[in-house]
């Protein structure tokens, strides 16, 4: 590598060469000539016999051009990394919802009756907004109806058994699928009051009383779509 001093000195050996002395210029860094600009040395680099080139006083690492000493071939940015893959689309996935309801006869029906009261067909309006949106196509809903004790195992089974035909054929007047709601009786069997009407005599008391067993009760069984992550 040669110094300013060194460059000048050469000059005077290419003056004496014959070569025009105005070709040569000095950068900030190097000395340069016109006629060495090439695609290897675009800066015009004038270099010596052994390819080494010519520094001005001003000189630095810094300024060092390709093709001459100190130069260090920038370091090319690593690519970026690619994008993650989007998470995969959440997919429905049928679930097997039950639900159970118990309803009061006395809302639903007059004593000792099956046709349903209007009270009756608003607690039945409630219910179906709440099973609805079950798909029935694997599911199912049974409807059981119950009477106190009061009466006659025949006559009570077959009131239960009009209760809940009531009940289920209401539901399909709504829009249940008919051949999916099994209409049933248990009469009186399976009271809720125990033995804690045994002792009342009085009749109409006894049927206050017993209110509670006089009862529908309904399971519904359909399938819902629940929106779930898909597996990753």
């Amino acid at each position: 590598m040669l110094s300013l001093k060194q460059s000048m000195s050469s000059l005077a050996v290419v003056a004496a060469l014959g070569v025009s002395a105005s070709a040569f210029a000095a950068t900030d860094a190097y000395l340069t000539n016109s006629t060495n600009v090439k695609d290897d040395n675009p800066e015009g680099v004038v270099k010596n016999g052994i390819g080494e080139c010519w520094q001005t006083g001003t000189w630095s690492k810094e300024k060092a051009v390709k093709g001459c000493a100190g130069y260090v071939e920038p370091v090319a940015a690593p690519a970026p990394a690619p994008a993650p893959a989007p998470a995969p689309a959440p997919v429905p996935v049928p679930v097997t919802v039950s639900k159970h309801f118990t309803l009061k006869a006395d809302v639903l029906f007059e004593f000792n009756k099956a046709t349903l009261k209007p009270e009756g067909k608003d607690a039945l309006d409630k219910l179906y907004e709440q099973v609805k949106d079950l798909d029935p196509k694997e599911g199912k809903a049974v409807v059981v109806g119950y009477t106190d004790r009061i009466g006659s195992e025949k006559y009570n089974f077959d009131l239960g058994y009009k209760r809940a035909k009531s009940v289920a054929d209401y539901l399909v007047s709504k829009g249940a699928p008919a051949d999916k709601i099994d209409a049933q009786s248990r009469g009186k069997a399976d009271p809720v009051t125990g033995d804690t009407c045994a002792k009342v005599k009085n009749r109409k008391k006894l049927i206050e009383c017993l209110a509670p067993d006089r009862r529908v009760e309904i399971d519904v069984q359909g399938i819902h779509e629940e929106t779930k992550p898909a597996a990753q």
